[in-house]
């Protein structure tokens, strides 16, 4: 069975893909959006003993993730404040833009394959890394020769 993202409310809207390809100041202007959300990219993968979930988040802490297990719905989420101040060459002048960035995504895992006590996360080099280790009863079983008497 495969881990599938169950959730996805976030539609790109022109003022995101704007600001994603001229590096999130069209032609130098001040930002009009105080709250931007993108949805990073992200890899799963299956082998005998566990999932693992790969979300891409470069220029995040391990303190901005929320990461939960409910009903069998596993929920990634982060909120970061980032802000930019300038300073002119008249004294006094300053110039300040806040920006919010938020993502969730949800993915729906098979609650008969995943032991939900067994969930680890860890966050690296711009990687946040999920494991979803497998019950015993579904990893693959060696063969095993039988005596015939």
């Amino acid at each position: 069975m495969t881990i599938v993202r169950r959730f996805n409310n976030q539609v790109p809207d022109i003022a995101n893909i704007f600001d994603d390809f001229f590096g999130g100041d069209f032609f130098n202007a001040p930002a009009t959006r105080a709250t931007r959300t993108s949805t990073p990219a992200v890899n799963v993968m299956e082998n005998e003993n566990e999932y693992v979930i790969e979300v891409a988040a470069p220029g995040m802490k391990k303190d901005d993730f929320k990461v939960e297990v409910n009903n069998g719905v596993l929920s990634i989420s982060a909120e970061v404040e980032n802000q930019k101040e300038e300073k002119g060459d008249e004294e006094g002048y300053t110039r300040r833009e806040f920006c919010y960035s938020s993502f969730s995504r949800s993915f729906a895992i098979p609650k008969n394959e995943v032991d939900e006590g067994k969930i680890d996360a860890s966050y690296k080099d711009g990687l946040l890394k999920i494991k979803l280790q497998k019950r015993d009863e579904v990893k693959p079983k060696p063969a095993r020769m039988i005596e015939i008497k």
